[in-house]
């Protein structure tokens, strides 16, 4: 049995299923300190029909979190990081936190350093290495309050050789000081793969607090088993892993609804919706995976270039905020707060889930309170709902032709069973614990892009290498050896760069090691 959690903005979501089959389930208040909540979902969820504990049997635990991307959003908790970019006499014109809103540059320090280094698309050197410009350079930053390093060498998905290198000339020095690679995270793309680089660097002693706090409170409940992490592509990772790279799971919650629909509907390929207390996520599934963005993508304003779903997010929930006069609803929602602000649960505060349940779409709370409600707004805010989300699954669409709609999320009884752009409406049972699922169910998963110059190896040989180190990628996330396979390889021609040179993106995903 496997138990998947998902950490929302709002709820914490828990379930407990036996192969294909949901065993059990609960839907709590997310808390401040995430840990809290998340041992209120698992104790929920744990127990059994006639109270004894199902602890028994469990293999594994599965979470996904927003408290990486919170943490982020607000500042908060940020350690200070030096970017130490390799990069020779090039790339000087736009050194390291050039795009950076000021306020998340100073949370983080802002300090940097252009070193010595670099490599050609090709894999030749810019610069060769200087091993004393890198100690003077973090000797400097150590003095100056920094707690973790960022590396980015120029091209370094193509050779890691110089980031290499200062890894391991620091952590031979100061091996208490976290090192992140940009080789390891970020794509083809400099500015964006050491931006990458620097967040996770920043999030890494929030990583470590949380990673352990996770363990220990499973720990306190008589759970001795692993603990993954939801990933933003929806595969999973260990715990180890998730330490090292909190950024690979910045966007996991949606990721995990996404395959939690894919799964319960039996849909590989359709549009999801999912709602939920504070904002709505819609994507596109792709053989039951949510499609990866093909761009840059803005965190924090901050961008990046790593594997993130290609998902449009409005601020729209069972708990956005409704204004009568005009009309608007959200941005502002109650949140966690609903059961204690919401006019259905007693409180004052007109919410979408009051507008639903006036409507007669939902039994919740105390139903009479909601009917004294106007019907024209009650009518004209449901329409409004329903507009939104029509048009972000309009935006999300690649062409007009209507395609399957999964709907998921506590919220999604904000909507009915007809929406424009969508061939069917499909709810699935166990729809508002859909995150949840796809944690649960989610496999292990490793992902590497390079660029290869096919003058220098060929195109068969410049493939098998690129499947080698994504399968190694995926072991290395708690894959089992032997059990991965390849899903999705890309090649894309660079026709702007000599050299016959290609872009190759491989995903490959396995079972956990334990199944």
């Amino acid at each position: 049995m496997r138990v998947g959690v998902d950490v929302g903005g709002t709820n914490t979501d828990a379930v407990l299923m036996a192969g294909r089959r949901v065993v059990s389930k609960e839907k709590t208040a997310t808390t401040p300190d995430v840990t809290t909540g998340v041992v209120r979902a698992l104790e929920g969820v744990l127990a059994g029909g006639e109270g004894q504990p199902l602890q028994k049997g469990i293999q594994a635990v599965m979470l996904g979190t927003t408290h990486f991307m919170n943490a982020l959003l607000e500042g908060r908790g940020l350690a200070r990081t030096a970017v130490l970019r390799l990069c020779g006499p090039s790339t000087r014109l736009l050194p390291p936190f050039c795009d950076w809103p000021d306020e998340l540059r100073a949370a983080l320090g802002g300090h940097l350093r252009l070193l010595p280094g670099g490599h050609e698309f090709d894999g030749r050197e810019i610069s060769s290495f200087d091993d004393d410009a890198v100690r003077d350079a973090l000797r400097d930053a150590l003095a100056n309050g920094v707690e973790t390093v960022a590396l980015s060498g120029v091209f370094s998905p193509v050779n890691p050789a110089h980031e290499s290198r200062a890894a391991e000339l620091i952590r031979q020095e100061w091996p208490d000081i976290p090192v992140t690679l940009s080789s390891e995270i970020g794509r083809i793309g400099l500015l964006e793969r050491e931006n990458a680089a620097a967040l996770n660097a920043a999030l890494s002693r929030i990583a470590a607090r949380t990673v352990e706090a996770i363990r220990g409170a499973l720990a306190d409940m008589g759970l001795a088993v692993p603990v993954f992490f939801s990933q933003n592509d929806g595969t999973l990772m260990d715990a180890e892993y998730a330490a090292r790279y909190p950024v690979l799971a910045m966007s996991s919650g949606p990721t995990n609804s996404m395959r939690g629909a894919a799964f319960l509907a039996g849909i590989e390929n359709a549009v999801v919706v999912d709602v939920g207390g504070t904002s709505t996520d819609v994507g596109i599934l792709v053989q039951g995976f949510p499609r990866a963005a093909s761009t840059a993508v803005k965190l924090a304003e901050v961008r990046t270039n790593f594997r993130m779903p290609d998902l449009i997010s409005i601020a729209l929930g069972g708990g956005s905020i409704v204004r009568r006069d005009p009309l608007a609803i959200g941005p502002s929602s109650v949140g966690a707060r609903i059961t204690d602000e919401a006019i259905v649960f007693g409180g004052a505060t007109l919410t979408a889930t009051d507008l639903a349940v006036a409507a007669g779409r939902a039994l919740i709370g105390e139903p009479a309170r909601a009917r004294a409600l106007d019907p024209d707004l009650v009518e004209r805010g449901l329409a409004e709902v329903r507009r939104r989300v029509e048009e972000a699954v309009d935006r999300v669409k690649l062409s007009a032709e209507p395609l399957p709609l999964v709907l998921v999320g506590g919220g999604s009884l904000l909507l009915g069973d007809r929406l424009a752009g969508a061939s069917e409406v499909v709810r699935p049972e166990h729809a508002e614990v859909a995150n949840a699922i796809g944690a649960a169910i989610a496999q292990v998963g490793g992902e590497v892009e390079k660029v290869y110059s096919l003058e220098r190896v060929g195109r068969l040989e410049a493939l098998a290498a690129a499947k080698q180190e994504a399968v190694a990628r995926a072991t290395e996330a708690g894959a089992q050896p032997g059990r991965v396979e390849v899903v999705e390889v890309e090649e894309v021609p660079l026709t702007y760069l000599p050299g016959n040179a290609t872009r190759i993106r491989v995903k490959a995903v396995g079972e956990l090691g334990q199944d």
